[in-house]
């Protein structure tokens, strides 16, 4: 079993920077045997990938996030990373941690980015 527990939202201005942390706790091997990613969901619309990174550190990113977000993992903490810059207004929304297996899809609580002056 894995629990992911998001920190870090909160209230930003245009253009300001936040970095959302994802800590997992559970079987470690299951965490940095895979892939891991931030999700997005706003009101209205459906949840969206924005970030991945593999169990090797490569990441991808969502079109509308690249050059802005930059996702990465530290395994020794069993932790993985989004730092987000030159935040807009459309990048407010719940972000979420997912970590899929094999057997589960895991997802944390997640945590609420508002971007607004």
């Amino acid at each position: 079993q894995v629990q992911l527990v998001e920190s870090g939202g909160g209230l930003v201005q245009p253009g300001g920077s936040l970095r959302l942390s994802c800590a997992a706790s559970g079987n470690i091997f299951t965490i940095n045997d895979n892939a891991m990613g931030w999700y997005r969901q706003s009101p209205g619309k459906e949840r969206e990938l924005v970030a991945r990174i593999s169990r090797y550190g490569s990441p991808t990113y969502a079109d509308s996030v690249k050059g802005r977000f930059f996702i990465s993992r530290e395994n020794a903490k069993n932790t993985v990373y989004l730092q987000m810059n030159s935040l807009t207004p459309e990048d407010t929304a719940v972000y979420y941690c997912n970590l899929p297996t094999s057997s589960n899809n895991y997802w944390g609580q997640g945590t609420q980015v508002t971007v607004s002056s």
